[in-house]
């Protein structure tokens, strides 16, 4: 991965955490949305960035790829949680469409990091 990538994932997963944690406030505050949803949105938005965070001072390739890994996953929970919330009213179709951009833009960059980090392991013949 370049750095350019690198610093790109982490500004925009920063950024995004920054997002989600701002959303949790305003909607807890204003009693909308499942207080179980939201404890959810809250564990999976903020821990894409720690993973991708972590991956950063991964030890090995393989320690890099799993980090990423689970950033991707966390990405997709917070995709789903963001739906359901959409779906329940919480959201309006402004706000819902305006942070569910970002997600899946995190989503495709992180599918590219994972991809790539995965046909190099496998090119340099690790598992």
């Amino acid at each position: 991965m370049s750095k350019s990538q690198e610093n790109i994932i982490i500004s925009k997963t920063e950024d995004f955490a920054d997002r989600i944690t701002k959303m949790y406030r305003y909607l807890s505050e204003k009693r909308q949305g499942d207080k179980d949803m939201l404890k959810q949105i809250i564990r999976s938005g903020t821990s894409i960035g720690a993973n991708v965070s972590e991956g950063q001072f991964a030890q090995t390739k393989p320690d890099f790829l799993t980090k990423m890994t689970i950033a991707l996953k966390e990405a997709n929970e917070t995709r789903f949680w963001l739906k359901r919330l959409y779906a329940y009213g919480s959201l309006t179709q402004k706000e819902f469409d305006s942070i569910i951009r970002d997600s899946e833009e995190i989503i495709s960059i992180l599918t590219i990091i994972t991809r790539t980090t995965r046909e190099n392991l496998k090119n340099d013949g690790v598992r």
